[in-house]
């Protein structure tokens, strides 16, 4: 797992490194970092955002599919995967920025668990010296998370409480080390923060920290109910269920994750969320799922109603056609009447015989 978070963690840590340098103040390089994510997956929303049209537009014909083949799994997904070759459809695409979503957070758990390594730069003996002081100085206090441990912003706290036990590494890096600041707005972003707090407060303690899961699992509820509202509804009740346990398991999963790791990595996902609110209602302005359904619902509706004229117009056109023809053909049946009955009257009276009338079959 460590290695996982190394291989992550090592292009996003010059990100941030980049971000830091810009501003020099961790919150607000988390802020730019965070952005600049948001835009390069930003065409992945906007193809989730059609996706979600697409569906919808292709659900009528989905339904008559489902209910053709109910009880015929196999054609039943047979008929749908034509469906979607057909149209150029493929379901899992709205699924694809969340899914890049979560190498991006392990890889972000990284480099805030590491600063001395991505932020600082520092060479990697100096960092081992230092964290093997830490480890001293605190055993059994260090947190862990599947291979990751606090041990670098224990030593970024140490410093700054003027611990010297650290001085063994070199005045200019304890100096580097001291003019990195984790805090934000009185928060210590390298800190977890821990369940205790909620009861401290009433306490009369008070750590700001506490205020980043809270705002990280509102956020997320936040999300989650902005995209119930904008997405369009179904007419499965299993869906619409699965979409409302959805609204309330990530506000939770936000809030165990925020409790577990820094409060850095708890404020990405607290600017994440609110820039994923704020690209929801910018591409609801424009590609609106429900108008744009409603819209394609209604060209079909007139498209339909159009086709249906336009037949209803070929069947008189035919049949006047039909009608045309066949008065010509009775025309010349009578005229050929009329010739073999003038015939027949002329023989009569030359050979005196009976005029018989002339029929039908006598025509043909």
């Amino acid at each position: 797992m460590d290695a996982i978070y190394r291989i992550l963690g090592l292009p996003l840590g010059y990100i941030m490194w980049a971000c830091y340098q810009i501003v020099n103040n961790y919150g607000v390089a988390l802020f730019i970092f965070t952005l600049l994510i948001r835009v390069v997956l930003f065409p992945l929303s906007l193809k989730q955002q059609r996706s979600t049209i697409k569906m919808q537009l292709l659900k009528p014909q989905m339904e008559e599919i489902q209910a053709k083949y109910k009880n015929n799994k196999e054609k039943l997904n047979e008929e749908m995967m034509k469906l979607y070759q057909k149209e150029g459809y493929n379901p899992a695409s709205g699924c694809l920025p969340l899914l890049i979503q979560m190498p991006i957070l392990f890889g972000l758990i990284e480099v805030i668990y590491r600063p001395l390594k991505h932020i600082l730069h520092l060479p990697a003996e100096i960092i081992s010296a230092l964290e093997s002081i830490a480890q001293s100085l605190h055993p059994g206090r260090i947190p862990n998370l599947g291979g990751l441990n606090s041990a670098q912003i224990f030593v970024i706290q140490d410093v700054h409480a003027g611990n010297t036990a650290y001085n063994t590494v070199g005045a200019d890096i304890i100096q580097r080390i001291d003019a990195f600041q984790l805090n934000f707005f009185g928060m210590n972003l390298g800190e977890i923060p821990q369940l205790s707090m909620l009861t401290n407060i009433f306490r009369g303690g008070w750590d700001p920290v506490i205020i980043i899961p809270i705002l990280s699992g509102v956020s997320a509820l936040l999300v989650s109910v902005i995209s119930m509202k904008i997405a369009p509804q179904t007419d499965s009740a299993g869906a619409n269920a699965s979409m409302k346990g959805m609204m309330y398991t990530m506000p939770i999963f936000s809030l165990f994750i925020a409790f577990q790791v820094p409060a850095g990595v708890g404020l990405y996902w607290c600017y994440s969320n609110l820039f994923a609110i704020a690209q929801s209602l910018v591409l609801n302005k424009y590609y609106n799922p429900k108008e744009m359904a409603e819209k394609a619902k209604a060209e079909q509706a007139e498209r339909q109603e159009r086709e249906r004229q336009e037949r209803i117009e070929a069947k008189k056109r035919a049949k006047e056609t039909g009608g045309e023809t066949e008065e010509k053909a009775m025309g010349q049946k009578e005229i050929n009447r009329r010739k073999l009955a003038e015939a027949r009257k002329r023989d009569a009276e030359k050979y005196g015989e009976t005029y018989v009338e002339v029929t039908d079959e006598d025509l043909k």
